[in-house]
């Protein structure tokens, strides 16, 4: 696939790592010299120096031969302009822009072939605030990611003493949870893939991502660690788009304070904001944070837009006693400084974003994707076509399916069923199939198991 990425920040420089590895043909645009020839240098892809929306550029860059456009840069207005120009000059086929305004978001008649001819618009806000919503609403959860718009979802925790199968084997857990539809899907130690069979112990400190139903997810998570409770107070230091949007999502079942220094944003907040008390401050001072209880918090999210202002005052607010903290840090190398130490959980929009992203990459009817454990492993959900002549998987039993090295089927969506994935279980046409992908080499062979051959049409 030919794919044109215009933006060589965090998100199109990751999501060009990402799809070089792939036999993918990618070309880079961006007006940083040095940024794209740092790329250039450490991956296969094609660099392109200049204005991203300029038809001369997008011309250089080949844009006539493109399958795909990937619109990231920092402004707006140039990721919709380029939109507008590789539609209207070279006919590219696809085209995704990221959009982050919200006055662009709310006129939804503003993207269409009539008026700004972008297929899908990303908004990383709106991803980040979706991302933390569901860690807010599954307590001792890493990650957790939605199937089938909600029906099954996979969730990464950590091990810790207490959990009943901690320092068990795997196949003891149908003993422990007999009535319950889990299936765990990969476990990672010392940041290393284990291959899964019936007699692997888990251990205390291991990545455990397993599929469940959503309304089983609490009791699986109780094999994994103590019963945590729910979050009730929570403080949001930064009243930025994502703090006012996560307080929304949340101040209806939640004690919310919001911490931002901007005074004209604080107005705007209090008048925007149900029943969220806003505090007008800094989050990284101490006396402010004692004088407002925040020690009494159960859970204190750093999401301003500076790496080090979300550092400190999370490891601040963690000194001073709040159970547990989270923090949006934007540095790919701070990310993994930070997660599981003094940080609780360290967010990544970029990662976040990616994921989006990579769910219009990927070939065949691929409906979502989620990017794992740093962009190293992918979970995706794919929708089975055709027949027993036309596919590779439809009327197939599980145990005859040719998956690549570390490839697992985790669960079956049919209809508003969720089936866990068993040897026998045979997959038909229209099952959105739930693949856990420990090594993303491996990702287009997964890919070609989707893919329909030409007798189904």
């Amino acid at each position: 696939m030919n794919i044109l990425i215009l933006g060589a920040g965090q998100v199109g420089g990751n999501l060009a790592e990402q799809l070089a590895s792939e036999a993918n043909n990618i070309t880079v645009v961006d007006t940083d010299h040095e940024r794209l020839r740092e790329l250039g240098e450490r991956l296969d892809i094609r660099t392109v120096a200049g204005h991203a929306s300029f038809p001369s550029v997008l011309r250089q860059a080949s844009a006539e031969d493109a399958d795909l456009l990937v619109a990231v840069t920092n402004s707006d207005e140039i990721n919709m302009i380029a939109c507008q120009v590789a539609h209207t000059l070279f006919r590219t086929p696809t085209k995704i822009a990221r959009v982050r305004a919200t006055q662009y978001l709310l006129r939804h008649e503003l993207f269409s072939p009539e008026a700004l001819p972008i297929d899908v618009c990303i908004s990383p806000e709106q991803v980040v605030t979706h991302h933390i919503k569901r860690l807010v609403e599954n307590p001792g959860t890493l990650q957790v990611m939605d199937f089938a718009d909600g029906k099954a979802q996979l969730v990464c925790v950590r091990a810790r003493d207490g959990g009943m199968l901690v320092g068990h084997q795997l196949r003891e857990l149908r003993n422990h949870l007999p009535n319950a539809d889990v299936r765990v899907a990969a476990i990672f130690r010392r940041d290393h893939p284990l291959k899964l069979v019936g007699g692997t112990v888990i251990e205390v400190g291991d990545e455990v991502f397993f599929i469940a139903a959503r309304h089983q997810i609490r009791a699986m998570m109780n094999e994994l660690q103590r019963p945590e409770d729910g979050y009730r107070k929570v403080v949001i230091a930064g009243g930025g788009h994502v703090g006012e949007r996560l307080a929304e999502a949340i101040e209806s079942r939640c004690q919310v304070k919001i911490i931002e220094l901007d005074a004209a944003r604080c107005r705007h907040l209090s008048d925007h904001l149900d029943s969220s008390v806003v505090l007008h401050g800094s989050a990284s001072d101490r006396d402010l944070l004692l004088e407002e209880n925040i020690d009494q918090a159960d859970l204190f999210i750093a999401v301003t837009n500076d790496d080090d202002a979300n550092i400190m005052s999370s490891l601040l607010a963690k000194r001073i006693g709040v159970r547990k903290v989270m923090a949006i840090i934007n540095n790919p190398a701070y990310v993994d400084l930070m997660q599981g130490g003094a940080i609780d959980i360290a967010i990544s929009p970029q990662l976040a974003t990616l994921s989006v992203l990579l769910a219009h990459v990927r070939k065949g009817d691929v409906v979502s994707v989620h990017s794992l454990r740093r962009g190293a492993a992918e979970a995706i959900e794919a929708i089975a076509h055709g027949d027993e002549k036309s596919s590779k998987v439809v009327g197939r039993k599980i145990r005859d399916i040719r998956l690549p090295p570390g490839a697992a089927i985790g669960a079956i969506i049919r209809d508003d069923e969720v089936i866990m994935a068993e040897k026998d279980t045979q997959i038909s046409s229209g099952d959105h199939v739930i693949l856990f992908v420990v090594d993303k080499k491996h990702i287009p062979d997964v890919e070609r198991l989707f893919q329909v051959g030409l007798s189904f049409f």
